[in-house]
């Protein structure tokens, strides 16, 4: 484990490995970079990985009070830490939630690509008003400090029902989960608060871009990802059949691995 300081003072904490041309990977909701350690290890037979604890997660700190322009403070110092390290600039490749963070700090600060896997945005009426319910719940859940509570209405949110809730209640993993509960709000906030696709912000992205879904996922998913690629100029679709919101690391890899490939100067 490596660590490096954001522009607020607050502490990064990341993974470092493999060798080739630099890569940032962005994590989702609810997970430390513990729990994409199989992507980044697929990812890292091909790149020098930078696989990373969002703050507020795992070995990384946090400064209050948030806003979500921390979180892109954050990618650009992982970009100049690569830089430093490759002596070039990193592609960024982000995980559903995360998608939409990387979307936005590659809006904001210079990246060699961006690769999105299944941005959970909104594409219909009926799916950003469940948004914005969403939102309101998970903020009073928050400000009362329910922990618990707040991770349960993710989870509904994101279609586990109550059993599968209750029966992940059980395992070792939930108090973890628990205490990265207040980071909810931060994937909240990259994800706009209401599920749209944050389209003006989406138009500055000059990087060549990649949005990836999964063949056997929900079929807001592929709409999602093609109303995300469409909000930015030149982005292309992908969709990896037979692949669910859970992406096998070796077919994620071999994606990536074929679209930065193409992206290397003539």
């Amino acid at each position: 484990m490596e660590r490096l300081t954001s522009a607020d003072g607050t502490t990064i904490a990341y993974d470092h490995l493999g060798t080739g041309a630099p890569l940032i990977l962005v994590s989702g909701a609810s997970v430390d970079r513990r729990g994409d350690a199989h992507l980044a290890d697929a990812l890292a037979e091909s790149f020098t990985v930078y696989n990373y604890d969002r703050r507020g997660r795992g070995d990384s700190t946090d400064t209050l009070p948030f806003a979500p322009e921390r979180e892109i403070e954050d990618i650009g110092a992982l970009l100049d830490r690569a830089a430093h390290d490759a002596g070039s600039a990193a592609a960024v490749v982000g995980l559903s939630s995360g998608a939409a963070l990387a979307a936005r700090a590659a809006a904001a600060l210079p990246v060699r690509a961006l690769v999105m896997w299944e941005p959970p945005f909104m594409t219909d009426d009926a799916g950003r008003a469940r948004a914005r319910e969403y939102t309101a719940t998970l903020d009073a859940r928050l400000e009362a400090g329910d922990h618990d509570g707040a991770l349960t209405t993710f989870l509904r949110y994101v279609g586990l029902p109550d059993a599968a809730i209750d029966s992940t209640r059980q395992s070792p993993t939930w108090a973890t989960a628990v205490r990265l509960a207040p980071t909810l709000a931060y994937d909240n906030a990259a994800m706009g608060r209401n599920g749209e696709v944050p389209r003006e912000v989406f138009g500055r992205i000059t990087a060549p871009t990649l949005v990836l879904s999964g063949g056997a996922s929900p079929a807001f998913m592929p709409a999602a990802a093609q109303e995300a690629a469409a909000a930015i100029p030149g982005a292309c679709t992908g969709v990896l059949e037979g692949q669910t919101h859970n992406v096998d690391a070796a077919v994620f890899a071999a994606a990536v691995k074929e679209f930065l490939a193409a992206q290397q100067p003539a």
